[in-house]
């Protein structure tokens, strides 16, 4: 069993990326299943497999601990980690050849909590691999871009895994998607679009942050996916393949 973490913003995208991955491995032989890790969610694109839904319930979590949301949410992410006997039982019984885990919307609580990266940590499979997803919504301007790199590192510094950085809603940004490709590989074209658009002790940061992070490149290999209509999916499957299968990719 080999284990695909999705991660990412609020919105970025993950459950539909998550369905779309199933979709892909499944039409093309691989046994895959699905994992629900987010507590919270209420409808999703696909039917899981495993559901953390079924050990962790908010709406009890509120009404037992007199909490709100916000509050429920922050306790049923931290209960996440004590629930991950049950969860490997029933990945184990499922024995697939991927699992793909959908984490929680709210990254901040599971990557910066403990519960997060305890899971990832003590989950045992034979290859695990994570997906940061770069929401194409947001990364159009160099700021916006800059600050998602950032958080993508910090993530990738917290879980511990290889990681693959996807950037999604190709289809919403179709005019954009060159551009933000080029400042993945020309750290020069970025600073220059920067400077444009920035102040100059804006302009200082971000050049700042730029010159720590991209000692080889920060963001280099970003692989663009259409979430509505699966585009990119060919590449991104083979990003996979490199980390998962030494480079022995699913036929399409």
């Amino acid at each position: 069993m080999k284990v695909i973490f999705v991660a990412g913003t609020a919105g970025a995208g993950k459950s539909l990326l998550t369905s779309k991955i199933h979709e892909y491995y499944t039409r093309n032989g691989a046994f895959t299943s699905i994992l629900n890790l987010d507590p919270g969610i209420i409808t999703s694109p696909y039917t899981a497999d495993i559901d953390i839904r079924d050990h962790v319930d908010i709406v009890s979590i509120m009404r037992q601990f007199d909490l709100g949301p916000n509050g429920a949410l922050m306790m049923a992410n931290d209960l996440i980690a004590s629930k991950i006997d049950e969860i490997q039982q029933e990945a184990d019984r499922i024995n697939p050849d991927y699992l793909i885990v959908d984490t929680p919307g709210q990254i901040e609580l599971f990557a910066y909590r403990t519960s997060g990266p305890y899971f990832i940590s003590n989950f045992v499979s034979e290859q695990k691999v994570g997906l940061f997803l770069y929401d194409g919504a947001l990364v159009t301007t160099p700021l916006n871009f800059v600050s998602m790199a950032l958080l993508a590192t910090s993530i990738k510094l917290r879980l511990g895994i290889p990681t693959i950085n996807v950037l999604t809603k190709t289809d919403l940004i179709a005019d954009k998607i060159s551009e933000i490709l080029r400042w993945t590989t020309n750290v020069k074209a970025l600073e220059n679009a920067i400077a444009e658009g920035s102040d100059g002790e804006t302009y200082i940061l971000l050049t700042n942050i730029l010159r720590s992070l991209n000692l080889g490149g920060f963001a280099q290999g970003l692989i663009p996916i259409s979430n509505s209509t699966g585009d990119g999916m060919i590449n991104l499957e083979a990003a996979l393949s490199r980390i998962l299968n030494l480079g022995e990719e699913v036929e399409d």
